[in-house]
C-alpha cells in the first residue's frame, strides 16, 4: 500500500480505457454512412459481439453514471425494444449475411425491466438475424430489487448464462445516500433463483468511495457477498461528475471519502477479496480460479471492452440502442443519445450513428499497448511496437508522464519491458494515460486515478 501515491495522483481525473481514444474524442464527422461502409467491409469469416443497451430504471440511483431514465409504464419500454429489433434488422441488412455471435451483453440503465414476452421476442431477433452458437457468452445486467420469477424464466429460455447483480453496498446509511435501498436478502434470493433456473455465471458489482462509506462498511459488504460465493466480482470506484449527472448533485460532496480513503478502501476490498480466494483480474476484477476470466489472466489472453475486463477476442462490437457504441476494424460508432432522436432514426429506416472515430495507426498501436497495462499491469513494448512497424524508443522518449511514473517509482522499467510495482498497481490507469496522445482535452470528463 502506497497512500503517498494515492494522494499525490488519486486527484487527477483519467479515462477507464474501456476504449482507446475515448468517447469524449468521437465527431459527427462519422455518421451513418460512414458506419454502413464499415458494416459491409467486415470480413467473410469474422465472428463479432454485441451490446445492447436498455436505458431504463424504476428509480434513479443517484451515484449513477449511465445513460438511463426513470420510466413507470411498460409501454415506452415495449416501443423501445420494437426498434432495438428493427436495428439488429438493419444492422444485419448492412453486413449481408448471418454473421456469427459468440458475446452477447445487454447493459443499462436495468435490462431486466422488459416484460419477459418482449425479452425472448428480442433474443429471437437476435438468433434470426444473427448465428448464435450454443457455446455463446449471453450476459445481462440485473437489479436484484425488480426481477421477477417469470423474468428468470425468460433469461434462462433465452440461453442467458452470466449475469451481473448490482449491489453496490450492503450498508443501509450509504444504501439511504445513494438512493438505491436493498436488503442482502433481495441479492441472495436473486441468486438463488438464477441459479436455481441453471444460470451458473454469477457476478456482483461493488463500489467504494460512496458517501459515507468507511472501510469498515467495504470490508461487511464483502464478508456478506462473498457468502454466496459469485464467480466474479467487478469493485469500482464511484466517480462523481455531478457536471454532466444532475442527479448526482444531490449527493452532498462532504459526505464523499477523500483520495486517500478511497485508496484505503478499495485496498480494503482487494484483500478480502483474495483472502476469499478470488484471483485479481487487472484494475477491478475479481474471479475464481476456475473461471474462465481467471483462466485468460493465466493464458495472457484478457482482453478490455466497454463492458470491462472480458474473455472476448473479437474487434467487432456491435453496438444497440440509445447512445450504445460499437467498435469495428475501422473505428468506433455511437448510437443517438437522446431517446426520441434514436427512435425516429430508426423508424426512418436509417442507422441511428451520430458520431464516431475513424482509427489511425497510431491509435491502434497505442490502443494495443494500453489494452495489455490494463489487462497484466506491465507491457513489452518491443512486442507490440513490432508487430506495428514502430520502435519501442519512439513511445518511451515521448511521454513525460511515464518518466515521472518511473522516477516516482510506480513504474519499473527493464530494457522495453514496463511493469508497475505490485505495491502501485491501483495507478494502472495512471501508467495507461502515458500512452494516450489525446488525453488533456478531456480530463474533466473522468472519474479521479484513486
Amino acid at each position: 500500500m502506497r497512500p503517498d501515491l494515492a494522494v499525490c495522483y488519486g486527484q487527477e481525473r483519467l479515462p477507464r480505457y474501456t476504449s482507446y481514444p475515448t468517447a469524449p474524442h468521437f465527431s459527427a464527422a462519422i455518421g451513418p454512412e460512414t458506419y454502413a461502409e464499415w458494416l459491409k467491409a467486415i470480413p467473410q469469416h469474422a465472428s463479432t459481439s454485441l451490446y445492447l443497451h436498455v436505458p431504463f430504471c424504476r428509480s434513479m440511483c443517484w451515484y449513477c453514471g449511465c445513460h438511463t431514465s426513470v420510466v413507470r409504464r411498460d409501454e415506452p419500454v415495449a416501443l423501445y425494444a420494437s426498434a432495438l429489433r428493427c436495428e439488429i434488422e438493419q444492422v444485419s441488412g448492412q453486413i449481408g449475411r448471418r454473421i456469427q455471435v459468440d458475446h452477447i451483453h445487454f447493459g443499462g440503465g436495468t435490462p431486466t425491466i422488459m416484460a419477459p414476452e418482449t425479452f425472448t421476442d428480442l433474443m429471437g431477433s437476435i438468433r434470426h438475424s444473427f448465428f448464435v452458437p450454443p457455446s455463446a457468452d449471453i450476459a445481462v445486467e440485473i437489479d436484484p430489487r425488480t426481477l421477477t420469477d417469470q423474468m428468470v424464466d425468460a433469461l434462462a429460455h433465452g440461453g442467458v448464462n452470466r449475469v451481473s447483480l448490482g449491489v453496490q453496498s450492503c450498508d443501509p446509511v450509504v444504501q439511504r445516500a445513494i438512493h438505491r435501498v436493498q436488503s442482502f436478502e433481495e441479492t441472495a434470493a436473486a441468486t438463488e433463483n438464477l441459479r436455481r433456473a441453471g444460470i451458473r455465471g454469477v457476478n456482483f458489482d461493488l463500489i467504494y468511495g460512496l458517501p459515507h462509506q468507511t472501510v469498515d462498511s467495504c470490508l461487511d459488504t464483502v464478508r456478506r457477498c462473498t457468502g454466496l460465493r459469485p464467480d466474479r466480482f467487478s469493485v469500482f470506484g464511484y466517480a462523481h461528475v455531478p457536471t454532466f449527472k444532475k442527479h448526482q448533485r444531490r449527493i452532498n460532496e462532504a459526505w464523499l471519502p477523500d483520495s486517500l480513503e478511497r485508496h484505503q478502501q478499495s485496498y480494503a476490498m482487494t484483500n478480502a477479496l483474495k483472502q476469499a480466494g478470488y484471483l485479481q483480474i487487472g484494475l477491478d476484477h475479481f474471479a475464481l480460479p476456475d473461471d474462465d476470466m481467471a483462466a485468460a489472466l493465466r493464458s495472457g489472453t484478457l482482453h478490455r471492452n466497454f463492458q470491462g475486463y472480458t474473455t472476448d477476442a473479437s474487434n467487432i462490437l456491435l453496438g444497440f440502442g440509445a447512445s450504445a457504441i460499437g467498435r469495428l476494424p475501422h473505428g468506433y460508432v455511437q448510437n443517438e443519445v437522446g431517446m426520441r432522436a434514436y427512435l425516429e432514426a430508426v423508424a426512418g429506416g436509417k442507422l441511428a450513428t451520430i458520431k464516431g472515430y475513424a482509427l489511425t495507426d497510431d491509435d491502434r498501436l497505442r490502443a494495443d499497448i494500453i489494452e495489455r497495462v490494463m489487462c497484466d499491469f506491465g507491457v513489452d513494448l518491443d512486442q507490440i511496437c513490432t508487430r506495428h512497424g514502430s520502435a519501442p524508443e519512439t513511445m518511451l522518449k515521448s511521454s513525460p508522464r511515464l518518466k515521472k511514473l518511473i522516477s516516482d517509482g510506480v513504474v519499473q522499467l527493464d530494457g522495453s519491458s514496463i511493469n508497475l510495482a505490485k505495491d502501485s498497481r491501483f495507478l494502472v490507469r495512471s501508467l495507461a494515460a502515458a500512452f494516450d496522445a489525446h488525453l488533456d482535452g478531456s480530463k474533466q470528463l473522468h472519474s479521479r486515478a484513486v
